[in-house]
């Protein structure tokens, strides 16, 4: 079955926006208050919405037109946002976000570039089987792992973990982090599986890029008690991120 595509007068359900004023290429990040600061660098820029945590931005990026939507935090309502910009005719779309460090030299202030994702989150396993990979785009890969190296911060490339919990203490089962920290996963997130198996089953193109708040297998205190990523460290790290993921956006 085709995937659905939808025309250009309609209105996508949950993210408000009318798919006439989409651009082709589209910037994700989990923070409504980030996707606003993301959509202050553009330039010609409007809000297209403001639904629950969606909230939707259009203008241009060194001449180009791109759209800023938060998605929230988690796969599950993620998968709304990406499946609505991919049926509303987004053909490239980056996530940009934040992250637990997996491996001991990921650290604060390190950005990284997923290749791919373990899909530990929920709502994949109900889109394809659990044998579906979930691959970025290796062009969009390639793309932001040489903007990220301009920054002049640790960037790392790898596979990322994604996974439905955020507070890892305090739980009978859960993700085994340091198993998959043998296996070499690089990071830790909460939406990268859900929008690289979506692009996959749409036909577009999609990457991830991650700023690096903390390492929870490095951390004292397996609480999280501590946990502040907005710190000067991690915003540096976050801004680096973005700049990459706009910059490679219009690739």
């Amino acid at each position: 079955m085709a995937p659905v595509r939808l025309p250009a007068d309609a209105e996508l359900p949950l993210l408000r926006a009318r798919v006439s004023d989409l651009a082709p290429r589209a910037l994700v990040v989990g923070d409504p208050a980030r996707a606003a600061l993301v959509a202050s660098r553009l330039d010609d820029v409007k809000q297209l919405s403001n639904n629950r945590e969606y909230h939707v931005y259009t203008g241009t990026h060194r001449g180009v037109p791109v759209t800023v939507a938060s998605h929230g935090v988690g796969a599950a309502g993620a998968a709304v946002c990406f499946e609505e910009l991919a049926r509303g005719g987004v053909t490239r779309i980056i996530r940009s976000g934040t992250a637990g460090g997996m491996q001991p030299d990921v650290v604060d202030g390190a950005i990284v570039v997923a290749t791919g994702a373990v899909r530990a989150d929920g709502v994949s396993h109900q889109l394809v089987p659990a044998e579906f990979p979930a691959i970025a785009t290796p062009e969009l890969t390639i793309a932001l792992a040489a903007r990220a190296a301009e920054t002049g911060l640790s960037v790392h490339r790898g596979i990322v973990l994604t996974g439905d919990m955020f507070y890892p203490s305090d739980v009978i089962t859960g993700v085994d982090h340091k198993m998959w920290q043998r296996a070499g996963i690089v990071a830790v997130e909460m939406e990268a599986s859900a929008l690289l198996v979506i692009a996959s089953l749409h036909g577009i193109e999609a990457g991830v890029v991650l700023a690096i708040d903390g390492n929870p297998l490095n951390a004292a205190d397996e609480s999280m008690g501590d946990y502040d990523p907005y710190r000067e460290i991690v915003t540096r790290a976050v801004d680096g991120a973005l700049e990459t993921a706009l910059d490679a956006l219009i690739a």
